[in-house]
């Protein structure tokens, strides 16, 4: 009878201790499941995140005696000194195809900045380009720039050009001022980068993002659009190119810009398709990322990706807002926004930049494309830390 007593005791105390434990342990999951809920955010309206670069500097840069800035795509770091390479399309107020651009108005398009000061160390490149769009610093601190439009006379456009951190011209790649899609050719070259091993990698096409029937898409190609991206060795010598117009896995609707991680992988900011798709050097696909809206340009610091939104609007992508969305490099996931300018016909949705760079102390870098260049005041903007 005893023995039964302290067996039903011992009973009981097990299973006072395993519903305190079950207790403490669904509400200790509910409290962190509540606490994420309020931390998320949500990724689409940039509502709830928060914003780790919020002073704001209107027309950052010194602007040279007698210059007018035009538009932009493309900014980046000198990973020698820490300084901002950049370019603006000699005053030209479109990204290509306007009444000015570098050919007809020849100045020198590429600047170098003092970060801290935005005063110009460098600024060079007059008389090679017609429209830079992409811009790009290698280990060596040599620049390379797109030319993505041809000029009138056919003599200029469609190439890659690398330079030295001086300005002097180093190589240039495709057939300049005549677009194409033979191997080695360009057709409005968007990006360029350097890999780990100094084989360099071009994103080629700009107008699929336009392309949204079926049949659309197929015009395209058979009037010899390109969206793909070419790889060259380190002393340009072609090697291989891979994806076409398209809305599958390794196809792309323009491919605007480019991004290597700390593993070697290649970031492409599938623009067209809202997405970005990430391949190994051979350009194997390996995945995807969905939640940083219609990227425009990437930058990656450390173990953190930088993805900014220049485009989405009521009619192309809706609801979702223009800005700067901050995410871990090995997710999915919008973990902070930097919100962008307001924009009268773009209600709830703003405009923001095209090209995007991140600073050494955390600040933030936008290129100002046509979209935004107005509201922005000039081709720069500079998201300082918040105090």
């Amino acid at each position: 009878m005893a023995l039964s007593r302290i067996l039903w005791s011992a009973l009981a105390v097990g299973a006072s201790i395993l519903l305190t434990t079950h207790y403490l342990n669904t509400r200790a999951l509910a409290q962190s499941s509540n606490a994420r809920s309020t931390t998320a955010g949500n990724p689409i309206t940039g509502e709830g995140l928060p914003n780790p670069a919020s002073i704001v500097t209107r027309n950052w840069g010194q602007l040279p005696a007698g210059r007018k800035w035009g538009t932009t795509a493309g900014i980046d770091i000198d990973p020698t000194d820490g300084n901002v390479w950049a370019y603006e399309r000699c005053g030209a107020g479109t990204a290509g195809g306007g009444p000015v651009d570098c050919d007809n108005t020849p100045l020198d398009p590429i600047f170098k900045f003092d970060r801290r000061t935005g005063a110009v160390l460098a600024n060079f490149g007059k008389g090679v380009m017609v429209t830079p769009h992409g811009i790009a610093v290698d280990r060596q601190g040599n620049v390379w720039v797109t030319d993505f439009a041809g000029n009138k006379n056919g003599t200029k456009g469609h190439q890659v050009h690398k330079f030295s951190p001086k300005g002097e011209k180093l190589m240039s790649l495709g057939v300049a001022g005549k677009p194409g899609n033979a191997d080695g050719q360009f057709n409005q070259p968007n990006a360029v980068v350097v890999g780990p091993d100094g084989s360099i990698y071009v994103a080629d096409g700009h107008d699929a993002q336009g392309m949204i029937t079926a049949k659309a898409v197929a015009e395209g190609i058979s009037r010899g659009a390109t969206s793909r991206i070419s790889k060259f060795s380190p002393d340009g010598k072609f090697i291989k190119s891979w994806g076409q117009i398209g809305v599958r896995h390794g196809e792309f609707r323009t491919p605007h810009a480019l991004k290597f991680d700390s593993q070697g992988r290649l970031w492409v900011a599938d623009r067209g398709n809202h997405r970005i798709e990430i391949f190994d050097q051979n350009g194997t696909y390996l995945e995807s990322r969905y939640m940083f809206s219609r990227p425009s340009g990437i930058f990656i610091k450390g173990e953190t990706v930088y993805v900014i939104d220049s485009e989405s609007g009521p009619y192309n992508h809706p609801n979702w807002r223009d800005g700067v969305r901050i995410g871990p490099v090995g997710e999915d996931r919008v973990s902070g926004f930097i919100p962008p300018f307001d924009r009268e016909d773009r209600v709830y949705q703003g405009t923001m930049g095209e090209g995007v760079a991140v600073d050494a102390d955390g600040n933030v870098y936008a290129a100002e494309g046509p979209n935004s260049i107005s509201q922005a005041g000039g081709a720069f903007t500079k998201y300082s830390l918040g105090r």
